[in-house]
């Protein structure tokens, strides 16, 4: 592509700037307004600086990713409300050997989570199971925070839905899953393998200190949200501290509330104010209220009926709530058995984008009930800094420079020499530590796949399938290298009792080693 003029070339980069400025540091003094707002901006000044038009921007929006990225959103949330990162959690936990068994099962486990469930969402729900854990065995958490930040990364570089990314280089190289998969899987576990022997090695006296006192378990089981999927049963309150008990009664056909404490029945008319429970030796007070002497309960001879129907009623609310259980149960193994269709649907080549979506739908009808809170959990900010992000860099491309510079770069970097893989490794590695790996994505894809054509196409496939590897795995060079690393940060300062604050210098330090040793390892793993 030729340069545009001058004027435009100004104006588009200064448009970029602002947009990498604010989606690298989005709390900048004089700008504090976050990524999404940036990357609107971005685009915005793309369009006012008519680098742009208001119809090419529009048509700038990949929606197939969006649509891709919407629809493995709303299933991740329905999964985690079906428990399976609380199981997954579980798993960490499970008769574990010690610390580096510890370590090397957070590595695999939050691997292979990320490699189907997105890498963002894996760090958002293990990281507290993580703090948890590494608090029982009385061991600073750092080295299992960065084992499951960096396993997540490199376990998501796997699947074309492992993180946005994977899932830009899918839709525009029309890889299906199953080959992005068989592709990059070799090289992902061998690099988490490697990845948790770096981690067993830098930091091995701190895995083998004994732990100094002992500690009762810790239920890694989260918190209960109250807005949760639960099918709520009627419940019975038994408060000691109170000595009452209060129930309702369902066998009679007038609705009275039955209040029992230690000397007296208590009688609550549920009718119409016009009705009133007629006893004997009832004492009314004019609000259709009767109190009773506790008679003892002998074959159902005076209070024994009340007493029996009390009995029922327990028995009715033990039914009710095994029949929640199962139905609960059933409604779990239903959302596995949707995501598991999800996953064969994209290994047989149905079109991802529509195949999630569906799959999202599928999971609200079986949910039958409002989908709003559900959806509220989806990450719009993200779907929207997409948008914006998709318009600024085809912005960018359109002033000439990206094209520029990988005229330069063409020759030196070609994958059917060794030279010429390294230095796009390189390069790929140091733009999406500079630009983010998703905006490096979109800069560099079509063209590294186009020169990499003009071989074979074999080569083509093979060149998406390395930008893929090199800039997921260029995630772990630094803590602002991938937004997984930012959420495992973010959430272990927030985590309430057992907070830890992941320093950048403590995972620059492990980050530089992992990502060049792991990177050129995965390189020569990587098959077409």
């Amino acid at each position: 592509m030729a340069m545009a003029p001058t004027i435009k070339v100004i104006l588009g980069s200064f448009a970029f700037a602002v947009f990498w400025i604010l989606a690298v540091f989005p709390a900048v003094p004089f700008m504090p307004i976050g990524r999404t707002a940036g990357s609107l901006l971005g685009a915005m000044l793309m369009v006012l600086f008519q680098v742009i038009t208001p119809d090419q921007a529009y048509a700038s929006i990949d929606l197939p990713i969006l649509g891709l990225l919407f629809g493995t959103m709303v299933v991740s949330v329905y999964l985690e409300r079906a428990d399976m990162f609380k199981y997954l959690g579980k798993l960490l936990a499970w008769k574990t050997q010690g610390p580096k068994d510890l370590l090397c099962r957070i590595c695999l486990i939050s691997a292979i989570s990320s490699a189907f469930f997105t890498n963002d969402t894996s760090c958002v729900v293990l990281t507290e199971f993580v703090l948890k854990i590494a608090r029982q065995q009385n061991l600073p958490p750092h080295p299992f925070l960065l084992a499951l930040a960096s396993s997540a990364n490199i376990g998501s570089s796997a699947t074309p839905i492992g993180n946005p990314q994977n899932l830009v280089i899918a839709v525009q190289s029309e890889i299906p899953f199953g080959e992005f998969l068989s592709g990059i899987a070799i090289a992902m576990l061998v690099g988490v393998f490697v990845n948790a022997l770096i981690l067993l090695c830098m930091f091995w006296k701190l895995l083998s200190v004994q732990k100094d006192e002992e500690e009762p378990p810790i239920d890694v089981s989260p918190e209960e949200d109250v807005n949760s999927h639960r099918f709520s049963p009627a419940t019975m309150s038994h408060l000691s501290s109170q000595n009452s008990h209060e129930v309702s009664s369902h066998h009679s056909s007038p609705r009275v509330k039955i209040t029992l404490d230690n000397n007296n029945i208590t009688f609550r008319n549920r009718m119409s104010s016009n009705d009133e429970i007629q006893s004997p030796k009832a004492i009314t007070n004019g609000k259709n209220e009767g109190v009773l002497p506790r008679v003892p309960t002998t074959n159902g001879i005076g209070n024994g009926d009340a007493d029996s129907d009390l009995v029922l009623d327990e028995f009715e609310l033990e039914s009710d709530e095994k029949s929640a259980k199962w139905k609960m149960t059933l409604w779990k193994i239903g959302v596995y058995v949707i995501t598991i269709g999800m996953l064969v649907s994209f290994l047989l080549g149905l079109n991802m984008s529509w195949t999630a979506i569906t799959a999202a739908l599928a999971l609200v009808v079986l949910d039958f009930k409002d989908a709003r809170p559900c959806l509220e959990k989806v990450s719009y900010s993200l779907l929207v800094f997409f948008c914006g992000m998709f318009v600024t860099v085809d912005g960018f491309n359109r002033t000439g420079i990206p094209s520029a510079v990988w005229d330069f770069m063409e020759p030196y970097a070609q994958i059917d020499h060794v030279s010429g893989v390294v230095i796009l490794a390189v390069v790929i590695v140091v733009l999406s530590n500079l630009a983010s790996n998703v905006p490096t994505v979109l800069l560099l894809g079509a063209r590294v796949a186009a020169a990499a054509a003009t071989i074979s196409p074999e080569k083509e496939k093979k060149a998406w399938l390395i930008l893929a590897w090199v800039s997921t795995v260029a995630g772990n060079l630094s803590l602002l290298g991938s937004a997984a690393n930012l959420i495992v940060c973010e959430q272990a300062r927030r985590a309430q009792n057992f907070g830890y604050n992941l320093t950048f210098w403590t995972h620059l330090k492990f980050g530089v080693p992992s990502t060049i040793i792991v990177t050129a390892i995965g390189l020569t793993l990587v098959r077409a």
